[in-house]
């Protein structure tokens, strides 16, 4: 990009200044000559006449001119005048005060880089942050191109140009330093971007998924309104076109309008941030691990290892449970005796019950309950409930399993057993007939 910059500028210089060289005031010449022109003169006048009306209107419509910035054509005056720079053409002087203003512009340009930057460079070296060692590498090459076009076009000032070769540098000089100071800006936010992803990844924070489309938007965004302030400055109606931008805008919302919901469903995910990548999540009817949060949509693996992808509008609208951010694990049973069991008997089994389960440190006291809940049609049922203190899943699959075993040996040592369906099915036969009956029957 500097290259870029400096070598148009050196192109423009030699566009520019082989015309004003050759361009000198010419000197009188013989007499045949100077009838000639009295006798044109009276020409030029009728003409000069007719073109003044319609000079002034063409006047009222013109674009105006574009000068180089205040603070260059105030320079260059002050430096003609330090000279005592008086002629209107371009003599000796002005061509040698146009190679020193370029000798400095180097050197300055040399300064810069091997001087100032490299001792910010040592200063941010000192520092905690890595910002500023990131952020003056990412500036050093701008500033140093923003010196040397300052040199280029000052030097160009010096000269006496022609009116359109005077304009021309007016239009190359916004252009330019409004690239490089662009240019700067925009590298200087790319890495104010980078590095404040690659903290939220150190922190293992969930926009930093979002960081990376994040700074595609911000980067476009941060261009356009760039290209918007050049077009501005050169005289350009802005205003007419962001109305007409706004027309189209409309009939391209009305097209796209799955795509914008999905693109506003993803903001809505970034800001809300219900998950993170790696994250088990259930969203509607779907459960697995987040893959991908993209702009458009939302990749889950699930537990078969197939991959779903959600559009980002339906993951906005839908109940997100987040299954990866449990506080607690917590088990709910019910443990069914049979009907032989005494009152004497489901009291001890109560308390050891509890006991068992109070005895386990991975167990949040609080949170137990065991009591002899339902008469059911073929158990005695005792509801067993407990959480874990910690989110650990398998850690709360092997206590489960411990205390399980646990109850089944303590059922076993009182004797008891536990309940499965039955059903008692009585047959009876018909009652016999009497005698009589059967003899009468006869």
């Amino acid at each position: 990009m500097k290259r870029l910059l400096v070598l148009l500028s050196w192109l423009l210089a030699a566009a520019v200044c082989a015309p004003a060289a050759r361009a000198q005031p010419a000197e009188p010449g013989s007499s045949a000559s100077s009838n000639a022109e009295a006798s044109k003169k009276k020409a030029d006048d009728s003409q000069a006449e007719l073109n003044t009306s319609a000079a002034a209107a063409v006047a009222t419509h013109s674009v105006p001119r574009v000068r180089p910035p205040d603070f260059l054509e105030n320079l260059v005056d002050e430096i003609l005048r330090a000279f005592n720079v008086r002629s209107s053409g371009n003599t000796a002087t002005h061509w040698i005060i146009f190679a020193l203003i370029l000798a400095g512009a180097l050197l300055l340009r040399r300064v810069v880089t091997d001087v100032i930057f490299n001792q910010l460079k040592r200063l941010a070296a000192r520092t905690e942050t890595t910002l500023d060692d990131k952020l003056f590498p990412a500036l050093e090459t701008p500033v140093a191109t923003f010196v040397m076009l300052f040199g280029i076009f000052a030097a160009l000032k010096v000269l006496k140009l022609s009116e359109s070769a005077d304009e021309a540098l007016g239009y190359a000089s916004t252009i330019s330093f409004s690239l490089v100071v662009f240019w700067g800006l925009l590298r200087a936010f790319n890495t104010i971007l980078d590095h404040a992803h690659l903290i939220a990844a150190q922190k293992g924070l969930a926009i930093a998924a979002f960081m990376p489309w994040l700074k595609k938007s911000l980067v476009v965004l941060f261009v356009i309104i760039g290209v918007l302030l050049i077009a501005q400055s050169l005289g350009a109606d802005v205003k007419a076109f962001l109305a007409g931008l706004g027309i189209g805008g409309l009939a391209f919302a009305l097209a796209a309008q799955d795509t914008i919901a999905n693109v506003f469903g993803s903001i809505v995910v970034a800001i809300d941030q219900p998950f993170k990548v790696g994250e088990v999540v259930k969203i509607g009817a779907h459960t697995g691990t987040a893959e991908d949060i993209g702009l458009r949509s939302t990749k889950i693996r699930l537990v078969d290892r197939s991959l779903v992808i959600i559009p980002n509008k339906t993951v906005a609208a839908e109940s997100v449970v987040n299954l990866s951010r449990f506080i607690q694990r917590r088990t709910e049973q019910t443990l069914g005796l049979t009907y032989e069991t005494t009152p004497d008997q489901m009291e001890a089994i109560l308390r050891e019950i509890r006991e068992l389960i109070r005895g386990e440190p991975e167990v949040d006291q609080a949170s137990v309950v065991v009591a002899f809940t339902n008469l059911s049609a073929s158990s005695l049922d005792v509801l067993v409930v407990y959480s874990t203190t910690s989110a650990d899943a398998l850690a709360a699959i092997k206590l489960k399993e411990r205390l399980n075993l646990a109850f089944m040996r303590a059922v076993a040592a009182h004797g008891l057993s536990f309940a499965f369906p039955t059903q008692s099915v009585v047959l009876s036969r018909p009652a016999a007939k009497p005698a009589g009956d059967r003899s009468a029957g006869s």
